[in-house]
């Protein structure tokens, strides 16, 4: 029933803003309360939902969570921010910002979507990725 009711704009989490869910099968949470400076780099999935500043550099997927702050530079297969990002993002495949996202910096990504009520202040180059060598 609550689907149904967010589907009809009458529960929060409307058709244009899902409530964020971070996944279950992440390598990485940092979480609430957390307080990062510094570099993260590596592979598989990671999950912000505190707050970090500095580099960030994955293989796999950032999630963003609603209640995180994240100042930094970040180079990810795609992006997932719910929560305030501010510095320059590069993906892969994709830049999703949620509608409680936030984001002021550049992107550099195959795909970008922003959810309506979503923030978005900067620049953004959208292009496909290239193609692999034969």
């Amino acid at each position: 029933m609550k689907g149904f009711l967010r589907f009809l704009g009458l529960a929060e989490g409307g058709p244009e803003g899902a409530l964020y869910a971070p996944p279950g099968d992440a390598s990485t949470v940092v979480g609430p309360g957390m307080t990062m400076k510094g570099e993260i780099k590596g592979a598989g999935s990671v999950v912000m939902l505190g707050a970090f500043e500095g580099d960030i550099l994955l293989d796999g997927t950032l999630h963003v969570g609603p209640e995180a702050h994240v100042d930094a530079n970040i180079s990810a297969a795609s992006i997932v921010v719910a929560g305030v990002v501010r510095g320059n993002l590069a993906a892969n495949t994709r830049v999703e910002i949620l509608a409680s996202g936030s984001l002021t910096g550049s992107v550099r990504s195959g795909s970008f979507t922003a959810a309506n009520g979503a923030v978005v202040k900067g620049e953004l180059w959208i292009e496909p990725p290239p193609a692999p060598a034969p």
